[in-house]
């Protein structure tokens, strides 16, 4: 069965559109975008390509050798994905060149797919060598609140589900992938339901996109089963709605960088030898994606276990962890990232106004920016107190002043205000004022045990923001009239 092709990806120089026109017309609106322009400084784009395009492979083994990685073997596949192997990045090399000396995989997909075809994915680069900076993370991407937040917490913290090293709640999500001509990667949308970035330093990638709109027509009538490779033989029987599909299609070439929207199902084929550096992440214009794949996994997980609720001693804390297993995250974790996500923004706020005085609310880009998160947030918490997702001990629990005394809630608090710092170009003020300012403003005693408490914290602390600066409560007004982005 064939695939309609039914248009292209815009491409678009990123030095000539502004931050605030990414946003809107990319960001907010959820749609794709090919950048270029942005990698003509990056440390990767010399070290690690040739003059005539081709990737650097000894500089690799030379250097990051040692590294363990995991690698998709690109024609076997093992459940919803490619079976992966761990070797060093010394061995994959090695297999890599061994490879093209032998004459290489064909470019074709279909038969490309019968070869052993190598492809390194999910290579935790950025962690594992933080002094080599091979890139500068673009502008446009830098609201990464995904992140932020694991540079300083791990996304959930229970022993039995999640290992140190393990590959769902892992230490960050800035990946370096390799692979050889006729490597890929299967249908799939993104972790989290996130936004992601690829930046190719060499090589040529095939994209093919599905739109949210259109995504129920790649499952089965049971909407469990997800096509795996668009290319091969999709059943109408099983896959009823595929032939009605109508895919964009985009051709991503060395130094381009690909904006990848919530939602997105695609597909990518790595049409010549290819490097690539790759980041998923959220911020407040997809929270409510991130909600609405934890509500329906959190479905799954109980529908699943359904039959043992009667004898299970602790049945949605089994949930619960199943939900962390499988996603990433679970609600409680999701209310803990949000509230410490919250705090940050509001004394980031804070720290604004102090400095410079309630005109800032009208003038200061940054501000209008806390705002909308703020906004967000507040929305999405409006949005879990109508949902029966927490029960008994597994609900949300916060101490706000534990929190005020964590070095790791500084530090997010300090990294926020200096990425949103660096979009707006804006001077932030120093680490010990805005500690003296944290103490002094989050005074709230009461803990946060579910999403009513959470939503009553918002509320309160942009009441006594509002109080402090505004005699009109102008900024109370503001958060509850904020313009929002449509629901996807």
């Amino acid at each position: 069965m064939g695939i309609e092709i039914g248009g292209s990806i815009e491409k678009v120089n990123g030095k000539e559109i502004s931050y605030n026109e990414f946003v809107e017309r990319y960001l907010a609106k959820n749609q794709p975008v090919v950048l270029t322009g942005l990698m003509d400084d990056w440390k990767a784009c010399k070290d690690w390509v040739f003059d005539s395009g081709k990737p650097n492979l000894k500089f690799f083994s030379t250097h990051f050798g040692n590294s363990k990685v995991q690698v998709a073997d690109c024609g076997t596949r093992e459940f919803t994905d490619q079976k992966r192997v761990e070797m060093t990045v010394s061995e994959f090399i090695d297999h890599w060149i061994d490879a093209k000396e032998c004459g290489g995989a064909s470019n074709s997909f279909q038969e490309g797919n019968d070869k052993l075809v190598l492809y390194l994915k999910d290579w935790h680069f950025v962690t594992e060598y933080p002094e080599y900076v091979a890139y500068r993370t673009p502008l446009f991407f830098c609201d990464d609140w995904l992140n932020l937040y694991l540079d300083h917490y791990r996304m959930h913290n229970d022993s039995d589900t999640c290992q140190e090293n393990d590959g769902i709640s892992c230490s960050d999500y800035r990946f370096v992938y390799m692979g050889a001509k006729g490597s890929w990667t299967p249908l799939h949308a993104d972790v989290f339901r996130s936004y992601s970035w690829s930046a190719n330093v060499c090589g040529k990638k095939k994209w093919l996109f599905l739109p949210p709109s259109q995504c129920h027509l790649v499952f089965d009538r049971g909407f469990k089963s997800c096509v795996y490779d668009i290319f091969d033989d999709a059943s109408e029987t099983n896959f009823p709605g595929f032939k009605k599909a109508l895919w964009l299609e985009c051709s991503q070439e060395q130094n381009e960088i690909i904006f990848v929207p919530s939602g997105w199902y695609h597909q990518v084929h790595n049409m010549e030898d290819t490097i690539s550096i790759n980041h998923n992440w959220f911020n407040a214009y997809n929270l409510s994606w991130v909600l609405d794949l934890l509500s329906r996994d959190y479905k799954e997980a109980k529908e699943y276990i359904e039959d043992i609720r009667d004898i299970c001693d602790d049945f949605e804390g089994l949930c619960q962890r199943n939900l962390a297993a499988n996603t990433g995250m679970n609600f409680s974790d999701f209310f803990i990232f949000l509230s410490r996500f919250f705090s940050a923004n509001i004394l980031q706020l804070y720290c604004q106004l102090r400095e410079e005085g309630i005109s800032v609310w009208s003038s200061s880009k940054m501000a209008k920016h806390l705002v909308f998160n703020l906004a967000s947030i507040r929305r999405i918490a409006l949005k879990l107190t109508s949902m029966d997702v927490v029960a008994g001990n597994h609900g949300f629990f916060l101490d706000l002043m534990e929190t005020l005394d964590d070095p790791n809630f500084l530090k997010l608090f300090i990294d926020v205000g200096r990425a949103y710092g660096k979009i707006h170009e804006q001077q932030n003020c120093s680490c010990d004022t805005k500690k003296a300012w944290m103490v002094e403003f989050l005074d709230y005693s009461s803990h946060i045990r579910n999403p009513e408490d959470f939503v009553k914290f918002i509320d309160y602390s942009v009441a006594k923001l509002s109080a402090s600066f505004c005699e009109e409560n102008l900024l109370l007004s503001g958060l509850n009239n904020w313009p929002l982005f449509e629901d996807q």
